[in-house]
């Protein structure tokens, strides 16, 4: 719950979070006078200002209360850069909104945002408050999930839900669709997020793919993206830790690429605290894969730019468990970041190259 006083009197309501942000403990209630200088002070000092007035004056107050944010300065590194998104985070998440029953946010010239928080919140909701960041952000993944996103090594496009990754990235996804399939009976997608990589392999002609994911959203999001591409007969989800039961000739996984810790859900499909899932996947592979399988690795070089990890461990790494490198697909990103002089991560992102190892277990 979320208490603050209100003309005089004590009131709480419901605390909506999709990210599990705590409630904040100190609330003012704020409306169009407010301004941007007053609101982005209070915001800092931990005071979150709860909006009763225009729904689009809060958008414009929330982008002046964002200008007023500093960014990491260029080649300032990694963790400055980590600080600042995380300051500027919290800084914005102090702009909050009252919800109605029903999704019904109670403001001038608010838009209908019903079906955007149903597929996120649930369908039913009592009245409560949450942050203008958080929905304006479920918002635009809404229009995203509406609108997907054009994969062309499918020809089709993939549907993503609010915290599954957008494969926005399509060097890595067509690293999948290039590489020499060592079988096609069956394969395992590990970690499928928006299940891109399992529907790339089946319309490779995979016949039976198993793709996994820890998270309940991401294999929602890849149930509907199986079902829109008609591809129920031969991509299984399966909520997993990691691999499914078995061997398969083919495992797949493109893990987190940096070793740092997640501040949201959707981060978790670029920050990978302590290695964990990269660990895991090496680890178990050799045991999940069939006599002369390959395991496919798709990881991108940045934490090595970054300082975040070294060559030599992530070979060390294969070598502990059991593996030995096959062959190596390269490719250089496409996106626009790395030519971004301004970006604070410039220097490493130029130089990122993202492979597919191509692993298989060493001879005992």
């Amino acid at each position: 719950m979320i208490r603050w006083t209100e003309a005089g009197r004590e009131r709480s309501a419901e605390w909506r979070s999709a990210l599990g942000v705590p409630p904040p403990q100190r609330v003012v209630v704020a409306d169009d006078r407010m301004r941007a200088a007053t609101a982005y002070r209070l915001a800092c000092e931990g005071t979150a200002l709860l909006w009763r007035g225009d729904f689009h004056n809060a958008r414009q107050l929330l982008s002046a209360m964002g200008r007023r944010c500093k960014p990491a300065a260029p080649g300032s590194g990694f963790h400055r850069h980590r600080q600042a998104r995380s300051q500027r985070a919290r800084t914005l998440g102090m702009l909050l909104i009252p919800y109605d029953a029903g999704h019904v946010v109670p403001l001038r010239r608010a838009p209908d945002v019903r079906q955007a928080c149903a597929e996120v919140y649930g369908p039913q909701a009592p009245p409560g408050v949450g942050q203008l960041r958080e929905l304006l952000g479920l918002i635009g993944a809404h229009e995203w999930r509406e609108k997907g996103v054009y994969v062309p090594a499918l020809g089709a496009r993939v549907h993503p839900h609010h915290g599954v990754f957008s494969p926005i990235r399509g060097e890595y996804v067509d690293l999948v669709a290039e590489a020499p399939l060592p079988a096609d009976r069956l394969a395992f997608d590990i970690g499928t997020g928006t299940g891109v990589l399992a529907a790339v392999l089946a319309r490779r002609g995979v016949r039976h793919v198993v793709a996994t994911d820890l998270e309940q959203r991401a294999v929602d999001c890849a149930e509907d993206n199986v079902a829109r591409l008609r591809l129920g007969g031969t991509v299984e989800i399966v909520r997993a830790d990691l691999f499914p039961p078995g061997r398969a000739p083919l495992v797949v996984c493109n893990p987190p690429w940096l070793p740092a810790t997640p501040i949201s859900p959707l981060d978790q499909a670029v920050y990978d605290s302590g290695g964990r899932m990269l660990g895991g996947f090496l680890n178990g592979l050799a045991e999940h894969l069939e006599p002369e399988g390959e395991g496919w690795l798709i990881l991108s070089d940045l934490a090595e730019h970054l300082g975040l990890r070294r060559r030599d461990e992530l070979l060390g790494a294969f070598e502990r468990a059991g593996l030995r490198v096959a062959g190596r697909r390269d490719v250089a990103p496409r996106h626009r970041r790395p030519k971004d002089a301004a970006d604070p991560l410039h220097a490493a992102r130029a130089a990122e190259v993202t492979s597919l190892w191509r692993l298989t277990p060493r001879a005992r």
